[in-house]
């Protein structure tokens, strides 16, 4: 039989995550992406509380900063272009005012903080192991905000400045809480800025990190390898985006499964299957939205979330069911 791609293999240890654990995930936007599966499939998770971050240290900062209670204040804030900015935080929590800024930072970091002590599993994505340090301070930032680059110092972390930075950072969680497990893996989005072999050295500078901090943490820290099934097992431009960077929507579907496959218990498999079909069901577009047949049709979908929330009374179906009577009002005439 002739075989026509390479197959990654089977991490030797896997999670075994289930509706029971709370899950909180950082990194990169692929972060995002498999962060958002996991909420479509109502698994309980908090998702990216700073925005998008891309180098291992910020995000041990982020988790440290959310550890600790840390509350910012207008002297963690830069004014630059009319907005207000957290060299920390995504763009998506600048304002116009510092008000504002720290308003939309503190409230998003409170829950965040209060879920810390009940996270059962982190799930943490690194982009790249450079990084740009303040040239006044020297710390390490998670995001330039488009200031000029003569206000930062570019330079790309060793393994060994990762790793040990990260076994400092999981023992410190894990002592507080012993049911915490990570997930780590690395972005198979590519940072063709920094330039292709550079791009190549950061990747691999994360990944010979991540081996070790998961050879630290046996049964407790997990790698797995997104980057090696995009770039490995697809291996093709035709999984990528138009920008020819970042994983196309097929690719991310395709690294999705074997997440599941490899990370996701047994057991919770098929109540993500019944969440997909009432996804599904809600996304139907009727021709005649106003007729008795897409009436029952929704009070199926209706019928089917009672029945699931019976079974699984941990899955919030709330939005659904907003969805659902929104769009039974809508289908009543006048």
């Amino acid at each position: 039989m002739i075989k026509l791609s390479t197959s990654v293999e089977r991490p030797s240890h896997s999670p075994s995550i289930g509706y029971q654990h709370r899950l909180m995930l950082l990194g990169s936007c692929f972060t995002t992406n498999i962060g958002a599966k996991l909420a479509a499939a109502k698994f309980c998770c908090d998702i990216n509380p700073y925005g998008v971050l891309y180098n291992p240290l910020s995000i041990a900062t982020a988790l440290r900063e959310m550890a600790a209670g840390k509350v910012y204040t207008v002297d963690d804030l830069y004014a630059y272009q009319d907005l207000w900015h957290s060299p920390m935080h995504h763009g998506d929590f600048s304002a116009p005012t510092p008000q504002e800024a720290l308003a939309r930072i503190n409230g998003r970091l409170k829950r965040a903080g209060e879920e810390m002590d009940k996270v059962d599993f982190l799930l943490l994505t690194w982009g790249t192991a450079w990084v740009y340090k303040e040239k006044d301070m020297g710390r390490v930032v998670g995001n330039c905000h488009k200031l000029p680059e003569r206000c930062f110092r570019r330079c790309r972390l060793s393994v060994d400045e990762i790793a040990t930075d990260q076994v400092s950072l999981f023992s410190g969680l894990m002592a507080r809480n012993e049911r915490l497990k990570v997930v780590l893996t690395v972005s198979p989005i590519r940072h063709v800025r920094d330039g292709l072999h550079d791009n190549q050295l950061s990747k691999a500078t994360l990944l010979l990190a991540a081996e070790q901090v998961a050879e630290a943490f046996p049964g407790r820290v997990f790698y797995f390898p997104a980057y090696e099934l995009v770039l490995d097992e697809l291996r093709d431009y035709r999984f990528f985006a138009d920008d020819l960077v970042h994983p196309s929507s097929l690719a991310v579907d395709y690294v999705w499964e074997r997440f599941v496959d490899w990370c996701v218990a047994p057991e919770a498999r098929p109540v993500m299957q019944e969440c997909e079909d009432i996804r599904k069901a809600l996304a139907h577009k009727p021709i005649f939205p106003e007729s008795e047949q897409y009436k029952r049709f929704l009070g199926q979908i209706v019928l089917k979330m009672e029945r699931l929330s019976g079974k699984c009374p941990y899955l919030d179906f709330q939005n659904e069911r907003d969805i659902c009577h929104t769009l039974l009002n809508k289908s009543v005439k006048p």
